[in-house]
């Protein structure tokens, strides 16, 4: 109890009230009152504190974010009211939790509220929300073998929760979605299955073109036969192709190998080519 006391008066006297502060900390647009002691537990503050000029009796360290998107100023505030008190976990929303997961990581030293805050990412993957988490992935670039290239993307605060939110949002579209739509169920009503297949046409035809190869390559996503697959795919093809999918400038085509399914894959495969562009002959 008396712990508890004393995380309860440092949080509430401390951080929410800014009493007895000994540094100001500006970041966004909004200005903090807190204590050295306290922001020394994240190694980005403790450095930034230690290298920022003091004059007076109170240090000013700013922390710069125009770089840093995803860091929200609901999030930013929630992990810093974790380095006083593990109150703020109860602050983490679906609807916000993204933002924390980014300040948590960029402050470092969080172990258990990016954990929280990663929960609750995963859990908020939907078919109402997965149009934001598909542009959220898109934003991931990738490396030709398929691995994260964190350091030339503005989602490279996440660290590796980059690539399990990408592995979240994959295990969704290829297992998750297609059982809660029941798109291969013996049990269904045919005009339930019609509507289903039309969310997960209208879904696929947003994702990512890597992801999208994937997930209709792989022998978890089951949506019936390879026909039926197939004919999933050139349905997703055609949507994309008139303009609704993301990527431009490139040609996106279907092709069914009967028995030519690598082991433990699909016989369905999806290729794309970028479409060159005409060369014009002037003549002088």
């Amino acid at each position: 109890m008396h712990n508890e006391e004393i995380v309860h008066h440092l949080y509430h006297a401390g951080f929410q009230t800014g009493n007895y502060a000994d540094t100001i900390l500006h970041v966004h647009q909004n200005t903090y009152r807190l204590h050295a002691i306290v922001l020394s537990r994240s190694p980005l503050l403790a450095h930034l504190m230690s290298t920022s000029p003091q004059s007076g009796a109170q240090r000013v360290i700013y922390v710069q974010l125009e770089h840093e998107p995803e860091v929200t100023q609901e999030g930013f505030a929630i992990a810093l009211g974790y380095l006083y008190s593990s109150v703020s976990l109860s602050l983490i929303r679906p609807d916000n939790a993204r933002g924390v997961l980014a300040a948590g990581c960029l402050l470092g030293g969080m172990d258990e509220l990016c954990g929280y805050a990663y929960d609750a990412c995963r859990q908020s993957i939907s078919v109402e929300t997965i149009n934001e988490w598909l542009e959220f992935i898109d934003t991931i670039p990738s490396s030709p073998d398929g691995s994260l290239t964190p350091e030339l993307s503005l989602t490279s605060v996440f660290g590796h929760f980059a690539q399990r939110l990408r592995d979240d949002v994959f295990h969704f579209l290829v297992v998750t979605l297609p059982n809660a739509l029941e798109i291969n169920s013996s049990e269904s009503d045919p005009s339930q299955v019609h509507t289903g297949r039309d969310t997960l046409l209208r879904v696929f035809s947003l994702v990512p073109f890597d992801m999208f190869k994937s997930a209709v390559e792989s022998r978890a996503f089951e949506i019936g036969s390879d026909q039926t697959r197939f004919k999933f795919a050139k349905d997703v093809i055609e949507m994309r192709r008139k303009g609704i999918a993301r990527g431009h400038g490139a040609e996106e085509t279907v092709v069914l190998a009967f028995g030519g399914g690598h082991p433990g894959g699909s016989a369905v495969h999806v290729t794309r080519k970028i479409r060159k562009r005409p060369l014009w002959k002037v003549n002088p």
